[in-house]
């Protein structure tokens, strides 16, 4: 179980250390690794792109290393949040049934919920502070599993807009892609109850990572200079990342019960 955490702990700090460069390179104006939509979630603004980049590769570091990890992981666990809110809920809200503020607005809470929960699985917190730990913990399990039903919904209404991203020499790709979404309404039910959510989390973690073998690193070779493939890619290893670090959590606990 620690096992199991410590390499979703390991995956996810990679995928925040490359969103790092990401803002890094927008800043530097190279067009090379940046998407036009979604992460680096600072474009548009050099010095505030700098800044971002530099500390989401220093909390990835942080995260490894368990330099003051719990700080740097509820840092990213809120920034995360609130830039989701601030950017991507005006336009979800203006543009309710177009998919991608929704897609970009619950990657982010997603991530942030992942971040709060690795923060409770580092140590660097007096005694005093481990129970309101152990709530921003359970905020970010609810914030991650909110995130999947999400996912989840827009997979069952979007099918056919799914089942084109699924390569053709996999077959059925409307039954597969109807198949993920209630993969993900199963998954965040148990996150939510944690019943069978230890389970639950590993297959999770573990179809996340299918994912960027299968389809993300295929379609990145393909368009080696398309940014948006290489976030779509990272995003995915976050997700099972944190799909992992989730799952360890929940056993770990289940297992002590």
């Amino acid at each position: 179980m620690d096992g199991l955490i410590r390499v979703g702990r390991l995956l996810y700090a990679v995928a925040i250390f490359f969103f790092g460069m990401q803002c890094l390179a927008s800043a530097s104006g190279n067009r090379f690794l940046v998407p036009s939509a979604g992460p680096p979630w600072t474009q548009g603004e050099r010095g505030l792109a700098l800044l971002v980049g530099i500390g989401m590769m220093a909390i990835a570091v942080c995260l490894v290393r368990q330099w003051y990890g719990r700080l740097a992981a509820n840092l990213l666990g809120f920034g995360a949040l609130v830039r989701g809110l601030v950017i991507y809920l005006p336009w979800l809200l203006k543009v309710p049934r177009y998919p991608r503020p929704w897609v970009s607005l619950f990657e982010l809470v997603a991530m942030g919920g992942a971040a709060l929960v690795i923060g409770g699985t580092l140590s660097g917190v007096v005694r005093e502070g481990r129970e309101s730990q152990r709530r921003l913990a359970g905020l970010g399990r609810w914030m991650f599993a909110v995130a999947l039903a999400v996912f989840g919904g827009l997979h069952l209404i979007y099918t056919p807009n799914v089942a084109v991203l699924i390569p053709a020499w996999i077959p059925w790709h409307m039954l597969l892609a109807k198949w993920i979404g209630f993969a993900f309404l199963l998954a965040a039910i148990s996150l939510m109850t944690k019943v069978q959510a230890g389970w639950a989390g590993a297959m999770l973690g573990l179809m996340f990572l299918l994912w960027v073998l299968l389809l993300h690193i295929p379609r990145v070779a393909r368009a080696r200079h398309d940014g948006s493939e290489w976030t779509s890619a990272f995003v995915a290893l976050a997700m099972s990342g944190a799909s992992f670090v989730l799952s360890g959590v929940l056993a770990r606990k289940w297992s002590r019960a």
